[in-house]
């Protein structure tokens, strides 16, 4: 009975060092972001990237006026970008294709600033995830452009089921509060992945989950060894994902190129669930928000990783991760 006390006592503390580690270095790297990002919002800095993104926005069938919508997803998150878009909509509304696309391009680039700096600390460079990501929500936009003008698809108004609340306290220190309480909810995931994951090995079902994926896993190059922290970034996002890939690569557990294949995926098709969701909200359709988005994402991804292959460690190391540490 001592030893399985003594046991349960050392996996509890393993336990709570694991939790402890990853929330710190997860923590260490989103409160400066989010302190930064305020001030580029306080000097305008949202306004003049909309403005910057306005032409490109008619490349992909959208109004103009669209390009601060993008923009304020782009730095801040999706909520922030459907407040903007809730009141323009008001006196611009869109058809259901073009809420489709400019959903679409927010689901594949959004919150730059903190996902990206996760992404670099887990050992991919930002150059390459930023292009990534804008360039390919470009392309997804302008694909999905074409396709539904094609047929004349989705040309009916829109209707958004959904107006995300905004707060009426708009001082600095409602902002602090705001940031505080996010941060707990980020903690309270990371115990509750860390503890399923933990339990996934422990009962032999993250085998299984990898046996059964095999297949996929094959197809888009991607590794086993990654296979239940992948389905947790698909599901929960980048964030959970991205931060458990740092404390799996500082372990020595997966390799560099391991977390290579699986961010690239991941900065293309992460929380599935609830952003899909809250994009289809604003009247967005499902052919664009999930199908063709999660598709064009294993296409890519399946590309990008076999290209891997072909190239020289020196580029792989100059332009697509850090080399390791010697």
């Amino acid at each position: 009975m001592s030893m399985q006390y003594t046991a349960f006592i050392s996996w509890l503390k393993s336990l709570s060092l694991e939790i402890l580690s990853i929330t710190y270095n997860l923590f260490k790297l989103m409160i400066p972001i989010i302190i930064i990002v305020k001030i580029i919002e306080e000097l305008g800095g949202i306004e003049f990237i909309g403005i910057v993104l306005a032409p490109i926005m008619e490349i992909v069938g959208l109004p103009a006026s669209m390009g601060l919508v993008w923009a304020t997803t782009l730095i801040s998150n999706i909520y922030g970008g459907m407040i903007i878009y809730v009141t323009m909509a008001i006196e611009q509304p869109l058809t259901v294709a073009q809420v489709t696309v400019l959903g679409a391009m927010m689901l594949y680039a959004h919150a730059l600033p903190i996902e990206l700096r996760i992404a670099q600390k887990a050992g991919v460079r930002v150059l390459y995830l930023f292009l990534l990501r804008v360039v390919g929500a470009l392309l997804l936009g302008f694909l999905l452009h074409q396709l539904y003008s094609l047929g004349g698809y989705l040309d009916t108004p829109s209707t958004a089921l959904f107006k995300p609340e905004v707060s009426t306290d708009s001082s600095l220190m409602g902002w602090a509060i705001l940031q505080v309480e996010t941060l707990f909810k980020v903690f309270l995931v990371i115990i509750v992945l860390v503890i399923f994951l933990r339990l996934l090995k422990l009962s032999g079902i993250e085998k299984l989950m990898s046996w059964l994926l095999k297949p996929v896993l094959k197809v888009l190059g991607l590794s086993e060894r990654t296979t239940s922290i992948t389905i947790v970034g698909i599901t929960l996002g980048i964030v959970y994902g991205g931060s458990l890939l740092i404390n799996e690569a500082k372990s020595g557990r997966v390799t560099k190129m391991d977390v290579f294949g699986s961010l690239t995926l991941l900065a293309l098709c992460h929380s599935i669930i609830e952003d899909t969701l809250l994009i289809m909200l604003l009247g967005a359709d499902i052919t664009g928000a999930l199908y063709f988005r999660v598709l064009f994402a294993l296409l890519l991804t399946a590309i990008l990783v076999r290209l891997t292959n072909i190239l020289s460690e020196k580029t792989i190391n100059r332009f697509l991760i850090y080399p390791e540490k010697t």
